[in-house]
């Protein structure tokens, strides 16, 4: 997607470095002792500028290089012929590249530039920006628009966003100058190139960007706004604080539209951004999604495909865990990924088409071959991320475009992974499983029988009541359990618990609907049939509770139903059957149902506290048994090291019985 010419023309600065008006320091201030510490006479000003002149035109030189270097290595990958050519005379453009045929002027001319360049490079590592700098730059470029000032400005905070990553022409007084610095540029550098360019809010936008490419105005504004994105784009690479991040990526969306003029500083904000995104937390990934989203929607629609695609990766990288750690994290990367989706359904549409097709023969794979190898691929948080990706990307634009053929493959893909994996190791993806049904039909208003998958996982027995608690488990960060938490007593509940939550979900969506009563009438014989195994008291209240909340609701519709006067066959007035009670949300099913998700939110909550307290102390003791073991053996000595004098007595004592054998 990167053009060619962008390449080139991104190469040509690659440093960003800004040539620096002679009237720069006349116009901020007659002493540039004020400015810089170790300039304190007018002579070394003046040497200042002509070695800087100087830099520049060997900067220049070096930047032609760069060009031709990188047209010369196109050429050689178009033209094997030409390829042929420069490796039959190599040897001589070694030499002209050593400069070996250069005359005596030219050496000594570029001998006495050299001089003059590491000089000014000597003298520059002494320079120190002080906060006295940083303020006067700021405030002649806010009040009277010196373009000269701006100029030091941004040379200033290109050597910041660099700091440590490269050798810097400038140094800092303290930590308080790099601050202010970074805050001033990210917080004035949109407004004062706007007011460099006469733009107006209204009018800010990427088609007035490009409007403004053949002006003269941009001629002169273009070099410093592209060391600004150049330079913020280092910044975004190099810092690892979040809450700096954050502020940064917030000041920096307000000038998306700068990069309609700059492609592939483009392509460089959507790697960064959606990376930041994909491994960032709380409001880092919100603002770099927001980013995202909104480069998404500007520009082209390769930029859409190309922040699609990035996006999907990254999410995809995040779920390839044998557990999720971090599952809150991962339903945001989910959610945000759908609402990128759904900024433009129709283009989405063949990506997730693709998508589900090759997660189709992958199925199919593993229910012709049953090998081992794609059990695993489907048994994956990969896999099962992907699917739930594209159940809420149905589920939220199913209503207002042509998604029908999408949704009827989903539910069978779905289905099938349910059939494929029957036994109790699995019960997790079962139920998430029975949770994306829940949600497509919930969003379709298509019935999907889900009941017997529910009740399977409620009657699955593997232990006695009263048998051995167990872990914590957690049915939300695996979708495969261990063996040894099978015969826990902890396992039992959590999968009663899961399926109650689960067919009540599924008895909510139709609990105004005119055939709720047949809907229902296996399932409270099974209900029945399991609550009369169950002795432990909890698990027995809340069997009971869901009964007598289905029962209830079953008469209430049976009442209703008696009062009508059409025939099954009016497809309309079934449809219209019992709306107004439906909208009023107060129906006794559903206060039951809002309690149950209450329940479930703080079992979860309490489980997931418990589950970090066991982690902690179990790397805690795995962090002390190495210094314990070799403590008991009488190899460490009191500070954690090796005692030397234990381990030659060992070594003498194994060598005496070696010789006695």
């Amino acid at each position: 997607m990167e053009n060619e010419s962008d390449v080139v023309a991104d190469s040509s600065d690659s440093d960003g470095y800004l040539s620096e008006d002679i009237s720069c320091e006349d116009e901020t201030d007659s002493e540039p002792g004020k400015f810089l510490e170790g300039a304190s006479s007018d002579l070394n000003g003046i040497c200042d500028r002509c070695t800087s002149e100087l830099m520049a035109q060997n900067r220049k030189i070096q930047e032609d290089l760069a060009v031709q270097k990188k047209k010369l290595e196109r050429l050689k990958r178009k033209d094997p012929s030409f390829s042929k050519f420069l490796e039959r005379y190599k040897e001589d453009i070694e030499a002209l590249q050593n400069g070996d045929v250069s005359s005596e002027e030219d050496e000594t001319s570029d001998r006495g530039r050299d001089s003059v360049t590491e000089d000014n490079q000597g003298k520059s590592t002494g320079k120190v920006l002080t906060i006295s700098a940083i303020s006067s730059w700021c405030r002649l470029v806010k009040e009277e628009q010196k373009k000269a000032a701006f100029v030091c400005v941004l040379n200033a905070y290109r050597a910041a966003c660099r700091y440590g990553a490269e050798s810097i022409g400038l140094r800092f007084q303290n930590a308080e100058t790099f601050c202010s610095l970074v805050m001033s540029v990210l917080s004035e550098a949109d407004n004062i190139f706007r007011g460099l360019l006469g733009l107006s809010s209204s009018s800010y936008k990427k088609e007035a960007i490009l409007k403004l490419k053949d002006t003269p105005q941009w001629v002169n504004v273009k070099p410093l706004m592209k060391s600004y994105l150049r330079s913020t784009l280092s910044l975004l690479d190099q810092v690892t604080d979040s809450d700096v991040l954050a502020f940064a990526l917030t000041r920096f969306k307000v000038s998306l539209p700068f990069f309609a003029a700059f492609p592939y500083l483009l392509q460089r904000l959507i790697k960064t951004t959606v990376h930041l995104w994909a491994t960032g937390g709380g409001m880092l990934a919100s603002a770099s999604f927001s980013i995202v989203r909104d480069v998404a929607s500007l520009f082209t629609t390769d930029c859409f495909d190309n922040c699609l695609a990035k996006a999907f990766v990254a999410y995809l990288a995040q779920s390839r865990a044998t557990e999720i750690v971090n599952n809150k994290h991962l339903q945001f990367l989910r959610n945000s990924l759908v609402d990128l989706c759904s900024l433009d359904a129709q283009k989405s549409l063949p990506k997730a088409t693709a998508s589900v097709r090759q997660l189709s023969k992958i199925l199919h794979w593993a229910l012709r071959s049953k090998k081992k190898e794609a059990l695993k691929r489907i048994c994956s948080w990969e896999y099962a991320n992907c699917i739930n990706l594209w159940v809420g990307f149905i589920a939220a634009n199913i209503q207002d475009y042509d998604l029908q053929p999408l949704f009827f493959t989903m539910v069978q893909l779905i289905n099938g992974v349910v059939g494929l994996f029957p036994g109790p190791r699995y019960f997790p993806l079962r139920l998430n499983c029975i949770q994306w049904l829940n949600d497509l039909s919930n969003s379709t208003g298509v019935f999907i029988p889900i009941a017997s998958f529910v009740l399977d996982v409620l009657e699955y027995k593997i232990v006695r009541e009263g048998g051995k608690p167990g872990p914590a488990l957690s049915f939300q960060s695996v979708v495969k359990l261990p063996k040894n938490c099978l015969k826990s007593q902890m396992f039992q509940d959590e999968c009663i618990k899961s399926a109650i939550e689960q067919l009540s979900s599924h008895f909510l969506q139709w609990s105004y609907h005119i055939s709720f009563p047949e809907l229902a009438t296996v399932p409270l014989i099974r209900l029945k049939k399991f609550y009369e195994t169950k002795t432990k008291e909890s698990l027995h209240r809340a069997i009971k509770h869901l009964i007598e909340q289905v029962e209830k609701n079953v008469d209430f519709v049976k009442r209703k139903r008696d009062e009508v006067a059409f025939s099954p066959n009016d497809h309309q007035s079934v449809e219209a059957f019992l709306q107004f009670e439906k909208s009023s949300l107060s129906s006794p099913f559903i206060q039951y149902y809002r309690s149950v998700l209450e329940k479930a939110a703080l079992r979860v909550s309490h489980k997931n506290e418990k589950i970090s307290l066991s982690r902690l102390e179990k790397s805690k003791r795995k962090r002390e048994q190495p210094v314990e073991n070799a403590a008991n053996g009488g190899l460490i000595n009191g500070s954690g090291h090796k005692d030397l004098d234990a381990v030659n007595g060992t070594k003498k004592r194994v060598k005496r019985r070696a010789l006695e054998a």
